[in-house]
């Protein structure tokens, strides 16, 4: 039973739903940089991933969390011990979100809050373990490496145009931070993923 995972996903959702109707707990949990800059806040380099912009935005990154989470709980909990994954987890929050943070401390202006670079570390962490499997998107079948390169090219060419409210250099990062993590745990993975890579039967 992945427990921390599910401790994640609960703590997650109860503190989303209260922010949907809670201005004032979103303002003191979101990213924003100037309250890190000025007032020292640094729990907010965390803190902004148990919020959310709306019901799909949370449903989105809490079904991908529970899917591969499920999967690289016990995988990072083998290397690192019962805490591993939370390690790994709320690593995934810091790592991804601090050159969001250090582009922005001087922007009065600039929020960022979502679970998704973290998620993303989780999924590409699942990416070097089982690069063939067959993940759905959109209600299609496609190889997890497939997904992998087509989300890193539109996050690089996302993040470039500068434009929305989503933030691809969480993605981007948390993707980088997934995969170093995951190879430093466990270097074994990386010649099992070349490997893999060459077999797509497999």
């Amino acid at each position: 039973m992945p427990i921390t995972l599910l401790i994640i996903l609960a703590a997650t959702c109860i503190v989303s739903f209260m922010a949907f109707n809670n201005r004032r707990l979103i303002d003191d949990l979101i990213l924003w940089p100037p309250a890190i800059e000025r007032k020292k806040e640094y729990y907010r380099l965390v803190t902004y991933g148990l919020i959310h912009a709306d019901g799909m935005h949370l449903l989105f990154n809490m079904m991908t969390l529970f899917f591969f989470g499920r999967i690289m709980e016990p995988f990072y909990n083998d290397a690192l011990g019962v805490f591993g994954f939370g390690l790994f987890y709320l690593g995934g929050l810091l790592i991804s979100i601090l050159p969001t943070y250090l582009k922005n401390r001087h922007n009065n202006s600039y929020r960022s809050l979502g679970a998704s670079g973290a998620v993303s570390a989780v999924l590409f962490g699942y990416v070097l373990l089982s690069p063939w499997s067959r993940i759905i998107v959109w209600f299609l079948p496609v190889p997890a490496i497939i997904y992998a390169v087509l989300y890193v090219g539109y996050s690089i060419y996302m993040d470039q145009r500068g434009q929305g409210n989503i933030n691809h250099s969480a993605h981007l990062w948390g993707a980088a931070y997934g995969v170093v993590f995951t190879v430093l745990v466990n270097p074994l993975v990386l010649p099992h993923f070349l490997d893999s890579l060459s077999q797509p039967g497999m």
